[in-house]
């Protein structure tokens, strides 16, 4: 298939093919005679399980280790589950972030008297404490 046809299948756009490409996530493709890429089925399947693992949030580096241990079926899966884990712990650190941003949030849009923009709770708390000259 052509790079179009591959990036349409995986909802990836075509810089991002070759970007995967560049940096050795996908294998360089064979060419047609025609010099087009021609890409097949473990392409595919390569872009699909990159497209996944980012969609889950794994860096590229973590994709990579994954790729590379995927490549290696004898090899224990303990190292996965550990760039797994590793994962879920920032994953767990970022919903921290998060609720506390909520929780501060709330508190901003509850102290809101609905008044004037001039008395405005939110918007004193968005600006700058000590703005520069």
């Amino acid at each position: 298939m052509k790079i179009g046809e591959l990036a349409a299948t995986t909802a990836t756009k075509v810089e991002t093919v070759r970007y995967y490409e560049r940096i050795g996530l996908l294998p360089p493709p064979g060419r047609t005679s025609g010099n087009y890429r021609s890409y097949g089925i473990e392409h595919l399947a390569r872009l699909s399980f990159i497209r996944r693992a980012r969609d889950l949030g794994f860096t590229l580096e973590a994709v990579r280790e994954l790729l590379t241990l995927a490549d290696d079926q004898e090899r224990s899966c303990e190292a996965v589950d550990g760039i797994a884990r590793a994962h879920l712990t920032e994953v767990d650190r970022k919903i921290a972030d998060l609720m506390a941003l909520r929780g501060e949030l709330d508190r901003v849009i509850g102290s809101c008297s609905r008044g004037t923009v001039a008395d405005c709770k939110i918007i004193d708390a968005l600006a700058p404490r000590n703005p520069a000259p």
